[in-house]
């Protein structure tokens, strides 16, 4: 008589599990969907997800063909795998698939999905584009930066002088040519220096701590964040991914901030002689335009901002240094090491 109470509560759990579940599958349209394994309740597919992913989706692609369907933890996934299926994706049914997902990592990064990389396909991310395209790397502009590049080649070529004799490391040189270029393209000067800024003087950050905080954002960006394929696991954060994106997205929007301020106040003292003189400029004064089919809020334009600095950089920062490794000896004529 006494498992009678729990037979019941145990009738219950099931009703209330297989009852809704059979009045909402009910009607649905039957999909004609790819092929792929059985997924597990909860995980899913992920289970068959090893350290590369990449090669753990090729080896199926070679059991369920080109176009298969997994799910990770609840969310359904489609891959293809072949140049007709990238066709498919990317150009027949182009616009079915512009979409990008609302991934963690995006919310707290990007200032909430703003920046091109993550933005919903809408009218912000044309307008984005546009921006981009026709204002910020035109063939007139980018023209007016060639002093800069000129200029940041030849520091890189006078350090190396300087350290003639001693081992090393191109990709140091690469990377900090690249920050100078970006910076001051972008933001007007370098904002990464070797040395903190004194008081008073230019926002600047550490040259090391930029790198920390650029390198954390690109393993960040790249990291597999339970919460957003079960999304009732997000609030524990159990790999600790979601406490990090929070921290570095306040670093470098404390960073970005002190930029504004300093682009802002500049604009208020040259007042109707105010020129644009850097790509931030442009974005600062575009936001001033009554006519944009949507208004640049001051983090829409930090996302951008941020995207700008951020993209031209990754390769630098990768952790392996491939296309340096490639060049095993010099190829160009001696008197361009040596000089005249």
């Amino acid at each position: 008589m006494e498992l009678l109470p729990w037979a019941g509560y145990l009738a219950v759990v099931l009703i209330s599990v297989l009852f809704p579940k059979t009045i909402l599958s009910y009607g649905r349209r039957a999909y004609n969907l790819p092929p792929g394994p059985k997924p597990w309740p909860i995980i899913g597919n992920l289970n068959l997800m090893g350290e590369l992913p990449h090669r753990s989706l090729h080896a199926l692609s070679k059991r369920y063909g080109p176009l298969m369907q997994l799910r990770f933890g609840s969310v359904p996934v489609v891959i293809g795998s072949s140049a007709e299926m990238a066709k498919l994706f990317f150009k027949t049914h182009d616009a079915a698939f512009s979409d990008r997902p609302r991934f963690t990592v995006g919310k707290y990064t990007a200032y909430d999905l703003t920046d091109i990389l993550w933005s919903p396909y809408g009218a912000y991310l044309r307008q984005a584009r546009k921006i981009c395209v026709a204002e910020l790397f035109n063939p007139k502009r980018l023209e007016s930066f060639e002093y800069i590049r000129d200029e940041e080649v030849r520091m890189m070529l006078r350090d190396l002088r300087v350290a003639s004799g001693r081992v090393v490391r191109p990709r140091d040189y690469l990377q900090k040519l690249t920050l100078g270029v970006i910076s001051r393209m972008v933001l007007g000067k370098k904002y990464v220096n070797e040395e903190a800024a004194a008081e008073g003087g230019s926002p600047a950050m550490r040259h090391v701590e930029f790198r920390e905080i650029v390198d954390e954002f690109f393993v960040l960006n790249g990291a597999f964040n339970i919460g957003d394929f079960i999304p009732w696991l997000d609030w524990l954060d159990m790999q600790g991914y979601v406490r990090r994106m929070k921290r570095n997205g306040k670093m470098f929007d404390r960073f970005l901030e002190r930029i504004l301020n300093d682009h802002n106040e500049r604009r208020r003292h040259e007042g109707e002689r105010f020129v644009a003189a850097d790509m931030l400029d442009v974005l600062l004064m575009l936001a001033d335009d009554p006519n944009l089919e949507v208004p640049l809020s001051r983090d829409n334009i930090k996302a951008i901002t941020q995207e700008l600095c951020m993209d031209e950089t990754f390769i630098l920062t990768m952790p392996r240094k491939v296309p340096l490794e490639a060049v095993i000896k010099p190829c160009l004529p001696a008197h361009l090491y040596t000089g005249p």
